[in-house]
């Protein structure tokens, strides 16, 4: 069982320290894609190169999601915690003072490496630290943050970009990265898992997988998805995460336990995590684009007039993490999962070449409820659905899930849009996204489907050896 080692600070400290380090590793997967223009004005590269600015932490933070949770369940998660938040901190300012587009790639790859560690702890971190009936409250906030940040990146990087320099990009999470590590180190109380030793064979197995799959993912838009360095990833990575089932499912300590996925809760929320995301990655991805390359709005206004969507979870979210508490996570985020479709869904019908922004508002405020309801209580489903000393591997497993979802969206309505339209007018960019965003909203009614397979009533935990069957559980009461 998890053991605390030291209750350094209250529940505040924990929520503030842990929702800052979810928010800046989550604003750097899509914050430098508005800046690209700018960064190959600077540094030169071909688009390749750019691509790669993108790719390089993508791929990096899904690839070790997991290895980063199971670090901090071995030797410390505030321990580990604090390691990942210096790395990421360092790369950051490694990337803003970069000479060269190359040097700017490693960084990039080294702040991917940084976030795997640092982000699936905090959800551990704040679980050990919030006290059972105030977590959805908890949990709200941390997600609305979290929220924020990936559906705000194109705006954030778009607004330094245009009025101060893509630097700061980087730059921005330095002085937060400062300010946390030694928050972190005497705030945060010290805690650590089931104390097994490292699953090594499991780890390579997971993150080669990971590695292929992610590569492949990110680069079949690009490369075409029959180029054989495409086709190997996939392949390749799809064999050895089914290399690493079926070893999970042998070994005396496996890094991510396969009866975990025998709970409903646990193989239900990350179900509806993986479907989510990959709707909505892919929309946010393509509509940033549309409003800017369509309707002829800078970056700053794009986003700014995206914030009911992007905006909402700040409002929302505290809110949802309460109704988790009264009513159960399961209602909660199914009926945001099934706003989040009925938004994109009626995006798909009001764009056109010459949308008004006032045709288009319903749609942003509805998608913005639904992202809000899903992310609080999705987080709770998760962390609640295992035990203490699991969490940690629990957390990591969803984000990993989470970030395979992110790469996939892209891959999908990239793909999507090229075939049924594409970049020469308006019109074209229009007749793409459409049947784009009509998958994304059938996908994330997929994720709602799945959010109601999870169990409406609490179980007790037994007091059973670690050997038995994780227990089921709900959060009406937690």
């Amino acid at each position: 069982m998890s053991q605390q080692t030291a209750r350094r600070g209250g529940a505040a400290w924990a929520l503030v320290i842990t929702s800052v380090a979810g928010f800046m590793a989550a604003l750097d997967n899509l914050v430098v894609t508005t800046a690209l223009p700018s960064i190959r004005e600077d540094l030169g590269g071909g688009l390749h190169d750019l691509e790669w600015t993108v790719s390089a932490y993508t791929l990096t933070f899904a690839v070790l999601l997991m290895f980063g949770a199971a670090l901090g369940d071995r030797f410390g998660r505030r321990r580990l915690f604090i390691a990942g938040l210096a790395v990421f901190t360092g790369a950051s300012a490694a990337a803003a003072l970069a000479p060269g587009i190359d040097s700017l790639i490693a960084a990039r790859a080294i702040q991917g490496a940084g976030a795997a560690v640092m982000m699936p702890l905090t959800l551990t971190l704040l679980t050990a630290a919030v006290p059972a009936a105030k977590r959805g409250m908890a949990y709200g906030i941390w997600g609305a943050v979290n929220g924020l940040a990936v559906a705000s990146g194109p705006l954030v990087g778009g607004t330094l970009t245009e009025h101060i320099s893509w630097q700061w990009i980087f730059w921005l999470n330095v002085p937060l990265g400062l300010a946390l590590l030694p928050l972190a180190r005497l705030r945060l109380a010290e805690s650590h898992g089931t104390g097994a030793p490292l699953d090594i064979p499991g780890t390579l197995l997971a993150s080669g997988g990971l590695f292929g799959i992610v590569y492949g993912l990110v680069r079949g838009p690009v490369d075409g998805w029959t180029g054989s360095m495409v086709l190997t990833g996939l392949f390749a990575g799809s064999a050895l995460l089914t290399g690493f089932v079926l070893y999970s499912t042998r070994a005396a300590n496996p890094m991510l336990p396969m009866r975990l996925f025998r709970s409903r809760a646990f193989a239900g929320i990350n179900a509806a995590s993986l479907l989510m995301f990959l709707g909505m990655f892919g929309s946010i991805f393509l509509l940033s684009q549309y409003m800017q390359g369509v309707l002829g709005y800078s970056p700053t206004e794009a986003g700014l007039r995206m914030l009911p969507w992007t905006g909402m979870p700040m409002l929302v979210a505290p809110i949802a993490g309460i109704l988790a508490d009264r009513i159960g996570g399961r209602p909660v985020v199914a009926a945001g999962l099934f706003l989040q479709a009925l938004g994109l869904g009626y995006m798909s019908v009001v764009a056109t070449a010459d949308a008004s922004y006032a045709a288009q508002l319903p749609a942003l405020i509805v998608s913005g409820i639904g992202m809000a309801l899903f992310f609080a209580p999705a987080s709770h489903l998760v962390m609640s659905s295992v035990r203490p000393s699991e969490q940690g591997i629990a957390s990591g497993a969803n984000n990993a899930l989470r970030e395979v979802g992110g790469a996939l969206g892209i891959a999908v309505m990239a793909s999507i849009f090229a075939a049924q339209g594409g970049y020469e007018t308006g019109q074209t960019f229009v007749d793409g996204m459409r049947p784009a965003l009509v998958t994304g909203s059938a996908v994330v009614a997929l994720a709602g489907v799945a959010a109601l397979l999870i169990p409406t009533r609490r179980r007790a935990e037994p007091q059973a050896a670690p050997a038995e069957p994780a227990p089921v559980l709900d959060t009406a009461s937690r």
